[in-house]
């Protein structure tokens, strides 16, 4: 195939696109299959960047773990005939300098290294010097110190544009997902780094293609800045990871099925409702916040009663029957038990703490 484009690429313009599609194949496995993707992606005008899997990480020895250097001429020669920039993922210094070798446009570091801070300093040891954007997945277990880390020690390293990548995280007992997608976790993240890139990547958060709009959209509608998503032109023979994987056509017609949010709007209108209704949110948190220390107040005078009568703090069955009668009432009233728990959990720890002070004063 001739090259058709031939412009450079101005990567800084494409990040800045909202929303950003990243797509491509889990793996780059022939020099066929990668340009076969790359021209049907482009074709559907909805892709800003192709990925492609040079250097697969797997879980276990013996699946395939990527075609490895020879495959970045073959995205060279994709990003030649398409004009998209291209984008894969590095786990250490020799591949890192490849990379950057046959011009990889977006560098982005993966969950299983961004895991192991002895790995992520390694690339970013390499990237010194270097003019290049990363990205940066979340860690496989949920530890956004870890996340955090990866994060700062890219940004010591020199290099000026860098994103997250939120593709869920291993977690034991999880049987709808392939990784959790914890988005408490990842609005979390957003919130310490508002000035960072925050991409999705539903893929494998979802881990079956079933899912995976679903998924995306919940990710759109929190606001995340674009969506990484695996496409491959024949999915169910992908090397790696079929089951997650759809076709460049498909991906089309899922990206055109999702309802786009925007995070903010100048209508009047609009905002002037939204003022009165977070007003009355501030008000009600206000009484929360009074009633909890209330609370705590009762809970001190309940710990002076259990000292003088030396009775130990917990208390099990009282602690089961508050539990119990909160989700039987807040269940009627439209929370979730899950959260109910999670939040009389911290509220009993809190009077724990209360108590436990009022236990050893002297």
């Amino acid at each position: 195939m001739e090259a058709t484009v031939t412009t450079p690429v101005d990567i800084t313009a494409v990040l800045s696109k909202r929303p950003l599609i990243i797509s491509g194949p889990c793996s780059a496995e022939t020099e066929e299959q990668v340009l076969a993707t790359a021209t049907r992606l482009a074709a559907t005008g909805k892709v800003d960047a192709l990925r492609a899997g040079i250097w697969k990480p797997r879980t276990r020895p013996g699946s395939f773990e990527g075609i490895g250097t020879k495959g970045l001429p073959w995205l060279q020669q994709a990003k030649k005939l398409t004009g998209l920039p291209t984008a894969v993922e590095v786990a250490t210094g020799k591949q890192v300098e490849d990379a950057l070798h046959f011009e990889v446009d977006i560098l982005w570091i993966g969950a299983r290294t961004t895991v192991n801070p002895f790995s992520v300093q390694e690339v970013a040891d390499a990237l010194r010097g270097a003019n290049v954007p990363v990205l940066i997945k979340n860690p496989i277990n949920p530890d956004l110190e870890l996340w955090t880390g990866a994060v700062e020690r890219v940004a010591k390293a020199g290099i000026k544009t860098i994103g997250l990548i939120h593709r869920g995280f291993s977690s034991y007992g999880n049987t709808e997902y392939r990784n959790a997608p914890m988005w408490h976790l990842g609005i979390e993240m957003r919130r310490r780094n508002p000035e960072l890139l925050m991409v999705c990547d539903p893929s494998h958060m979802a881990g079956r293609r079933d899912i995976l709009q679903d998924t995306a959209q919940r990710a759109v509608d929190l606001g995340y800045d674009g969506l990484m998503i695996e496409s491959h032109i024949d999915p169910d023979k992908a090397w790696s990871d079929a089951k997650q994987q759809v076709t460049p056509e498909k991906l089309a017609e899922m990206l055109d099925s999702i309802k786009w949010r925007h995070e903010s709007t100048q209508a009047e209108e609009f905002l002037n409702a939204l003022a009165k209704l977070r007003e009355q949110i501030n008000h009600i948190d206000d009484e929360l916040l009074s009633l909890l220390a209330q609370r705590m107040k009762i809970a001190e005078k309940i710990g002076q009663y259990k000292k003088e009568n030396n009775i130990t703090i917990l208390q099990t069955s009282r602690w089961n029957e508050i539990l119990e009668r909160a989700v039987r009432k807040g269940e009627k009233q439209g929370l979730g038990k899950e959260f109910i728990t999670k939040y009389f959990d911290a509220v009993h720890l809190e009077s724990i703490r209360h108590q436990n002070k009022v236990m050893n004063e002297d």
